[in-house]
Order: C-alpha cells, then sequence, then structure tokens
C-alpha cells in the first residue's frame, strides 16, 4: 500500500510499506478522510517523544472496515466507522484512575503506532464507533479533535450565562467557539492577530472577533478565558483578562521548552483557576453524537482534500497558515 512515512525528524515521503494483516482483536481500516494536526507538524520536526521513527502520521480520521480479526465481533466489511486513536494501557496509576489520557505508556495511532495517512490503517476494534451512512467523511475526520474540544469543556465548571474569551479561529478554536453556545455562554468573543479567520469566526457564533483583546469592550474581563493556539504572548495576555474568581483554559499546545509568565498574586488574590486539558478521555462518543447531531458546520471549517501523494505540499500549506483545516484523502 501507498502511506506517508516519516523515517527521522525533517524527512518525510510517499511510499510502498506493506499492508497491514488484523491481530485477533484488531480490524483494518481504509481510511476516507485524514486531517493534518498541529501533533503531525510537532512529529514531523521531532518534538513528540517518544514518536518512534519511521512513523506514518495521521490521527484524526474515519473509513471503511476492509479485514476483520478472527475474536471480533459486532463489526463486518463495509462498516462505516470512526476511530478514536488512544492507545492506553489499562493498568498503569493513571488507566486505573480513569485517567487514560495520562497515561504512563500513552501512545496513539498516528503517533506511536502507524495512522491514517494512508491506504490502510490497523486499529484495535475496540477503538470503533459506528456513523450513519449520511455523515460525509469530511464531518467524520473531525470527530477526534471534536473530542478534545469536548474534554476541554469538561475541565471547564462554568454556570450558565458566562462570557467567554477565546484567542484563536484556527480548527480548535471554532471547536471551542462553536460549542460555547451549547454550553450556555452570554457572549463569545474571539481574539486572532489573522484578520483573515474572523469572519469565519463571525459566521459561525461569535460575539466579537479582534485581532487584539484591548479591541473589546470588556473592562472586568471574562469569566471563561481559553487559550487555543498556544503562542505564549496569547497565554501571558489571556491570563490578564480574566475576571475575578474566573477561569483560565490551557488547551493550547505550546513548545514543551517554554515558559510564561502571570502574576501569582492575581490568581491568589482574585481566586483564578487555571486548568489544562490534554488530548481525548471519555469524550469520543459524546464528540460523534454532537457532530451527528449537527452542532458543528464542518463543510466551513474544511478548506482542502488533498491527495495523498500531495502530503509534502499539505505540510507546507499548513504550516503557511493558508486557508482552514485540510484533510488527506488516501
Amino acid at each position: 500500500m501507498r502511506a506517508v512515512v516519516i523515517d527521522k525528524p525533517g524527512s518525510l515521503d510517499v511510499t510502498t510499506v506493506p499492508d497491514p494483516t488484523p491481530g485477533p482483536d484488531e480490524v483494518v481500516v481504509a481510511p476516507k478522510s485524514s486531517g493534518i494536526c498541529g501533533t503531525d507538524i510537532h512529529i514531523l520536526d521531532g518534538e513528540m517523544p517518544p514518536t518512534p521513527y519511521p512513523i506514518t502520521p495521521g490521527h484524526e480520521f474515519g473509513g471503511e472496515v476492509v479485514a476483520v480479526g478472527s475474536a471480533v465481533t459486532g463489526w463486518a466489511e463495509g462498516d462505516r466507522v470512526a476511530v478514536d486513536p488512544s492507545l492506553y494501557c489499562g493498568h498503569c496509576h493513571f488507566c486505573r484512575e480513569g485517567r487514560g489520557n495520562l497515561c504512563e505508556h500513552w501512545g496513539g495511532i498516528g503517533v506511536t503506532a502507524a495512522g491514517a495517512s494512508a491506504e490502510f490503517v490497523l486499529v484495535p476494534a475496540n477503538n470503533l464507533y459506528s456513523i450513519p451512512a449520511d455523515l460525509d467523511w469530511t464531518a467524520v475526520a473531525l470527530i477526534e479533535p471534536l473530542s478534545c474540544a469536548v474534554h476541554g469543556y469538561d475541565r471547564l465548571s462554568s454556570r450558565l450565562g458566562a462570557h467567554y474569551l477565546i484567542y484563536g479561529a484556527g480548527t480548535m478554536g471554532l471547536f471551542m467557539l462553536q460549542l460555547a453556545g451549547r454550553a450556555g455562554a452570554s457572549s463569545v468573543s474571539v481574539v486572532d492577530t489573522n484578520a483573515g479567520r474572523h469572519a469565519l469566526a463571525r459566521q459561525l457564533g461569535a460575539s466579537a472577533v479582534a485581532t487584539n483583546a484591548d479591541e473589546l469592550d470588556r473592562p472586568a474581563g471574562w469569566e471563561i478565558v481559553i487559550d487555543a493556539t498556544g503562542v505564549i504572548a496569547a497565554i501571558e495576555d489571556g491570563l490578564t483578562r480574566v475576571r475575578r474568581a474566573g477561569t483560565f483554559l490551557q488547551f493550547g499546545v505550546a513548545p514543551g521548552d517554554r515558559l510564561a509568565q502571570y502574576s501569582p498574586f492575581k490568581v491568589y488574590n482574585e481566586e483564578i483557576n487555571i486548568i489544562g486539558s490534554m488530548a481525548v478521555l471519555n469524550s469520543y462518543q459524546r464528540a460523534s453524537e454532537l457532530m451527528i447531531s449537527g452542532a458543528i458546520d464542518a463543510a466551513a471549517m474544511v478548506s482542502d482534500h488533498i491527495p495523498l501523494a500531495d502530503y509534502a505540499a499539505a505540510i507546507d500549506k499548513f504550516r503557511s497558515g493558508a486557508g482552514r483545516k485540510l484533510q488527506i484523502v488516501p
């Protein structure tokens, strides 16, 4: 089969590799669409330990079952599925505490195991979710990042009528924006330095959009501030915008070696909550149901469907910030 292979940091190729064969509890899925994510860039740049090279990326995907292991029940060839890429050990301290996303041996399809930027991908049968025939593959490939956003909202403790400020109008920021209304927000303001993203944020429900929070008229601050950028300057600014007794959610992925400055006195004196959200935890099923229900405008969020052979060009486009969500069509 044809697959993207990152053989070492900074080096990738679309090449031929052996077709996968399912073990007793596994299935083989033919991906129909696979999203490119910032995590894929980190893998390519050597910033995602413990990635084992060579690796085929691609963890946001869905497709059709084409082969079924001998012990698998409930799934058959031709089934349409979405796939949770999470691979937990099941026996470490955090797995036993129900916190598999913090698994001491955490892995993921497309991160530590061969992913969906290929014609076929091997998947544990327990990671499959059935999807209806009328759900477009574009939407199916968005369920995984949406499930991360759903987990982010699980981490928030907010009251109805809260005012939200979201940094970033990329894929994840737009997910957080669309979910805010479902969470009972009175208003949702969005900050993104790329003015080209503002129109879509407004289309998807933003109450106000700006390139800098100083342009927004809310001197008392926001009850909920969410960073969906991972950019240190945005994080530092966002921490100053939280209203007294409010919450700051670190949702964006910042470089592991970078530090942000904040006022410990403000956190103490104003009882500010600072929380983090990492990946997926018991949220994939709900994300699937939200997508099926039409809670997310999937078509508006994806700008390009790119052939597998053009993966390198797709990475260049992602790095340039052009377009919106990019998806690979194997």
